[in-house]
């Protein structure tokens, strides 16, 4: 059926709390007003007390949560913005993301957090951050980033059965997104890439709300009978390096673009696992990235410093320049 990406997120929600029945949901203005942007819309009227509403306060959201998930339940917690995972960071990393090592495989931390990040325009520095890269060098965290609403339904419910700790990183720029979704299909293990549009010549790695953009960018590039291989990674935590080598393998180059910042970016970790594998058969390497700067109130100035369609296909064009260096 066609849904937009935050009705996917809802019907995920719903499908867990009929079919899960120790699953309950969490956060900030969840239940009575359906969530801040909509995603719980109509689960309290269905679910009742299953689904509540929180204090302002991240801290005590995913400190709940892990409590009612070593007591056998699995919550998911909804923070509202991605950049105020930071005020919880404690309980995230030092937590949550411990709780399976430190008990000697005893205890597991069956919860989801949910949450958007990224740019939309006038949402300014402390609203449009992607740290992905943060939460994806922790061990013991599964991050996910779906970039369509068929992922944003079926990733979800992979996060929502597992029994590690998962954090799902929405877009909220994507949430009006429409595309068809199965909602009858099996649920996914967490983890694996896919490759959305194939290609000989070059390879995109890519996720979020990045990848329509960078499939626009391929289209583009096929006016010039360039064929460009799109990958979507999906999971920040784990990362599908077997199915990005073997792509970047295939075609001899790899452009890797995100929506965060370059500099220790999950970019350069894809690169580095596609360097590693791929070895000299990887003859050129390009990261397309956000500016190194906080991110500007201004429409106009943040549409300057975020990667673009045109931004993808002058590093892809510079990539197949046979005078291209190695990397930049």
């Amino acid at each position: 059926m066609e849904l937009t990406y935050i009705r996917a997120v809802n019907a995920a929600l719903g499908w867990a709390l009929r079919e899960l029945p120790d699953t309950v949901v969490l956060g900030e203005d969840v239940a009575i007003p359906g969530g801040p942007f909509g995603a719980t819309k109509g689960l309290r009227d269905e679910f009742g007390a299953r689904v509540f509403d929180t204090p302002i306060s991240e801290s005590a959201m995913v400190g709940t949560a892990l409590g009612m998930a070593l007591d056998g339940m699995r919550p998911v917690v909804e923070v509202m913005y991605g950049d105020f995972l930071l005020v919880a960071m404690d309980q995230i990393v030092n937590q949550v993301a411990n709780t399976h090592y430190v008990s000697n495989g005893q205890l597991r931390a069956p919860l989801v957090i949910r949450t958007q990040h990224g740019s939309t325009p006038g949402s300014c520095a402390q609203h449009s951050q992607s740290l992905e890269a943060l939460f994806a060098h922790v061990p013991g965290l599964r991050v996910g980033l779906p970039a369509t609403p068929d992922d944003a339904y079926q990733m979800l419910r992979a996060a929502l059965v597992s029994d590690d700790p998962v954090l799902i990183m929405e877009s909220r720029r994507l949430y009006p997104l429409k595309g068809e979704v199965d909602v009858d299909a099996d649920v996914q293990a967490v983890g694996a890439a896919r490759v959305v549009r194939p290609g000989r010549d070059v390879t995109i790695v890519t996720w979020g709300t990045l990848v329509a953009p960078c499939l626009e960018a391929a289209g583009v590039l096929a006016g010039d009978g360039i064929e460009t291989e799109v990958v979507d990674l999906r999971w920040a935590a784990p990362i599908d390096a077997v199915t990005v080598a073997a792509s970047a393998s295939r075609t001899g180059r790899l452009v890797v673009v995100h929506e965060a910042n370059r500099t220790g970016g999950l970019g350069a970790e894809v690169v580095a696992e596609a360097a590693e594998r791929v070895g000299t058969r990887l003859r050129t390497i390009r990261r397309v990235a956000t500016r190194d700067v906080r991110m500007p109130a201004s429409p106009a100035l943040s549409r300057a410093v975020l990667p673009s369609t045109e931004t993808v296909v002058d590093a892809v064009r510079e990539a197949l320049t046979p005078t291209s260096a190695s990397s930049s």
